[in-house]
């Protein structure tokens, strides 16, 4: 399968490393990561890059697209752009799947492709999912027609094993689990709202509240 992953400056690494992983360990995959332009993309903790070894021009069609998230407020470099928007938007009509980890379903609901649908995202991004028109849900991976949008960051593992399965079979999916010895064991158990204690939620709650008032860092790129 073609699997085209969307990177634009500001990205969270594991939000697309998630998911190259588990498409990569399938040894049925032709994954391929794409920005406007070829070359260096900066991640959001600006400690490392990623590659983009194909830009927009030379990617038109795609099996699977996976749209990653971002720290707020790097998303909304590419939900005003309107070329990231149409590329988007002409991939997705050659799709079987377009998927987004974490808050990359703002990008697509910006894109138009959420409308009135039920996704999820970062759970400190609902409230401007539900302002695109998008109906928010907590599930860790929602599956509308072909949307497919996972929760925050980790969840795209679990995104991808399922389209794994969806596209193979079941069996494949649960080696690739084995082969990436994914079997989560947190030291603590506070990786979701309905979990951690409601004042380390408010705290995070409004960290990330002040970033998304933000303009993204003059040295990404508006990409």
């Amino acid at each position: 399968m073609e699997i085209a992953i969307l990177l634009y400056d500001g990205i969270t690494a594991l939000d697309a490393i998630g998911p190259y992983e588990v498409f990569a360990a399938t040894q049925q995959c032709h994954v391929k990561f794409v920005a406007k332009d070829k070359g260096m993309i900066k991640l959001d903790s600006k400690m490392g890059y990623l590659h983009a070894d194909y830009s927009f021009s030379d990617i038109t069609s795609a099996d699977i697209l996976v749209v990653p998230g971002c720290s707020p407020p790097n998303y909304k470099n590419p939900m005003n752009d309107e070329v990231t928007l149409n590329w988007i938007r002409n991939i997705h009509q050659t799709t079987k799947w377009t998927t987004s980890v974490c808050n990359g379903s703002l990008i697509l609901s910006a894109a138009g492709l959420l409308k009135g649908m039920k996704a999820t995202s970062h759970w400190g991004s609902f409230d401007i999912l539900q302002s695109l028109g998008t109906i928010p849900t907590e599930e860790r991976v929602v599956r509308q027609d072909k949307m497919v949008t996972a929760a925050g960051v980790s969840s795209g593992i679990d995104m991808a094993l399922q389209l794994v399965a969806w596209e193979f079979n079941d069996d494949l999916s649960k080696g690739v689990q084995l082969i990436l010895e994914y079997d989560p064991q947190p030291p603590f158990d506070t990786g979701s709202v309905q979990k951690a204690p409601q004042p380390l939620v408010e705290g995070i709650k409004k960290m990330l509240q002040e970033f998304s008032e933000k303009e993204p860092d003059r040295s990404f790129k508006n990409s």
